[in-house]
């Protein structure tokens, strides 16, 4: 997902705090004291419920599943008699427009589907509902530990995950035999991952694989981009030192690629065989099927192997119920319905994404394979979620600080600049960034 939007996103979040985010009139009503029980003796039955107008926002699922949708939103209120679901889809360069110009006039959405970026971002401004206070213990269990505390701020949870991605380890099968290993007892770790990548280099004088120099690389070996509570730079350490100075060499040898490369580059090395293996989610299949399909025919798809942290990340998209909702009960069942196991499970077949929900991986869509990339892909995917999780989240100036990160390893690694000199600076920067932002 992109976000240019530092500076906008605090005008957003600016605009909705002095429209009143903070609450909406109505006292939370807890799951556990939701209004189920009979009268006492002698007390009148409650007045029937007034009817109920939800409104629900997606970013960019229109046309395509227009029938998943307009039936899911009807089975919804055949058996919520009195609710009625208006259902808008947005680009995603114009939803937080949108946000913020309905919020600021008082006509805010009821539920709003965000990335986890933006989802945490507004929950820690306040500008959505603390859905704790509306959750059993069970519901919030439902999903994978990871993606759900992914927004879980000082103990409040700002957002209910939906459809998510993991990354796999695409593996050029001819070049890795040649190298003399074996494709079907593939690398666990980063360090095993390294060893195979080397090996492959010396037989066959392919490359491991080729990366971009991003932010990501610090908390897959375990080291915090901030401290716990977000007010300060954590990743000047040690640790770092030799996680990069590790990458170094590794370029050096030509078992990693020297170069920051994105995504496009990195499909035509792995297309033209320059490197052996690919760290990607399933998209990428689209593209070597195109451009190389012999390549495609000799790849496969294992799990991304673990650094240090032992997690994988995660490319999630939430739903969330903006503060200033009118009808905020209803407003969190909806955002439930929508994300419950089969209601994920349901989508991801016809979506072919992820779910978040713990129970739908069970289903065989997510445990069988054909025998196609496609199938594989999918399958290990799946098996990555128990140890997926976002990171960078609940900053504000998220992208402006994992662009400082990124012109840091660059300086580094392409350029030669002293690893605890760029740290120092990196880390001066950043902290300016947080200061400004908060």
């Amino acid at each position: 997902m992109r976000t240019n939007r530092t500076g906008f996103i605090l005008s957003l979040l600016a605009v909705m705090l002095l429209a009143g985010c903070g609450g909406n009139g109505n006292s939370p009503a807890p799951a556990s004291s939701a209004n189920g029980a009979e009268p006492s003796a002698g007390q009148s039955e409650a007045p029937k419920a007034e009817p109920v107008t939800l409104e629900f926002w997606t970013i960019a699922l229109q046309p395509t599943f227009n029938d998943y949708f307009n039936d899911l939103i009807a089975k919804y209120e055949e058996s919520h008699p009195g609710v009625t679901v208006e259902w808008k889809d947005y680009p995603y360069d114009a939803i937080s427009q949108r946000l913020l110009t309905s919020t600021a006039s008082g006509n805010s959405p009821d539920v709003v589907n965000l990335n986890t970026e933006f989802a945490s971002q507004l929950g820690s401004k306040g500008a959505l509902l603390n859905l704790s206070d509306y959750l059993t213990a069970e519901q919030a269990g439902a999903y994978f530990d990871g993606i759900y505390n992914s927004t879980v701020l000082d103990g409040k949870a700002y957002a209910l995950p939906w459809y998510t991605g993991t990354e796999v380890l695409f593996m050029n099968k001819k070049l890795v035999e040649e190298a003399g290993l074996d494709p079907a007892n593939p690398p666990q770790t980063r360090d095993e991952l390294t060893e195979w990548a080397r090996q492959i280099h010396e037989k066959t004088g392919a490359a491991g694989y080729a990366q971009q120099l991003v932010s990501k690389l610090f908390p897959i070996d375990g080291i915090s981009i901030l401290n716990e509570d977000k007010t300060a730079a954590a990743f000047n350490t040690p640790e770092a030192e030799a996680m990069i100075s590790n990458m170094r060499s590794l370029m050096e040898e030509g078992v990693v690629l020297k170069e920051d490369a994105d995504f496009t580059k990195q499909i035509q090395y792995f297309s033209g065989e320059q490197v052996a293996f690919q760290l990607s989610g399933p998209t990428f299949i689209n593209f070597i099927k195109t451009s190389a399909p012999e390549v495609y025919a000799n790849t496969i798809a294992v799990p991304l192997p673990t650094g240090k942290a032992g997690l994988r990340l995660s490319n999630s998209m939430n739903v969330v119920v903006p503060a200033k909702s009118k009808n905020p009960e209803q407003a969190v069942e909806f955002a439930a319905f929508i994300t419950s196991a089969d209601n994920q499970t349901a989508f991801s077949k016809v979506a072919n994404t992820l779910p978040s929900t713990k129970a739908s991986i069970t289903d065989p869509f997510f445990t069988e394979s054909d025998g196609s990339l496609e199938a594989e892909a999918k399958v290990v995917s799946s098996q990555s979620l128990d140890k997926a999780t976002d990171y960078m989240v609940g900053v504000p100036s998220a992208s402006d600080i994992n662009s400082a990160l990124a012109r840091g390893l660059q300086e580094i690694l392409l350029n030669g600049a002293d690893i605890k000199q760029t740290l120092d600076a990196v880390e001066k920067e950043v902290n300016g960034i947080i200061a400004q932002a908060s």
